[in-house]
């Protein structure tokens, strides 16, 4: 009897961490600005709102970051097809792993830490900040930081289609956001982008 209590507990624990997990709907692949007009909207926004992204923009953006377009190919792309990158996103509610195949993020972390993502005061505000980790067992940092740009630019050529303000960010503190993502010996935060409503 104490085994299957102990079993049940368990079973309820696991469920619940999973029910952190946010399945995200199907981003939606037509319409946005022409890109001559996104293009000739795109700036960097310092000032942000906390109105929160609804799931659907966050869908549509993360695909626009860093989705797959073809079965094994990305939005973005990367020397040799290496896909390095891991994309964290960063939530008042935790801290997920965007899973593009699944359409899913995963919590990895539960809690706030979206001041841990940089230097900057707006970091805290804004209700979305992306860090783009490097797996340095399938490319070197020299090669990671190259292809991280064409994924901030997606970001923000989504965000000038949409409406939403965008700011890429150098200035952070690597050992903290290591410590705040959980990030093993061989996965190194490369670049941060904050991501909200325009205040």
């Amino acid at each position: 009897m104490k085994k299957l209590l102990i079993f049940t507990v368990m079973a309820s624990l696991c469920i619940s961490c999973k029910a952190q997990d946010i399945a995200l709907p199907q981003p939606q692949k037509t319409g946005g600005k022409p890109l001559m007009e996104a293009l000739s909207d795109r700036q960097t926004t310092r000032e942000y709102s906390d109105k929160e992204l609804d799931e659907q923009t966050l869908s549509d953006l993360l695909w626009a970051a860093y989705g797959f377009n073809r079965d094994d190919k990305r939005t973005v792309p990367s020397a040799n097809n290496k896909q390095e990158f891991i994309l964290y996103v960063v939530l008042k509610s935790g801290v997920y792993v965007y899973d593009a195949k699944e359409n899913t993020l995963t919590q990895k972390v539960k809690g706030d830490f979206r001041s841990k993502t940089g230097n900057q005061g707006v970091v805290a505000v804004a209700p979305l900040n992306l860090v783009f980790v490097a797996d340095l067992t399938k490319n070197d940092i020299e090669g990671a930081t190259v292809n991280v740009g064409y994924i901030s630019q997606n970001v923000y050529l989504y965000c000038a289609s949409a409406g939403l303000g965008t700011v890429v960010r150098g200035w952070f503190d690597k050992a903290e956001v290591k410590a705040a993502l959980q990030l093993s010996e061989t996965e190194a935060p490369v670049l941060t982008q904050t991501v909200g409503y325009k205040k």
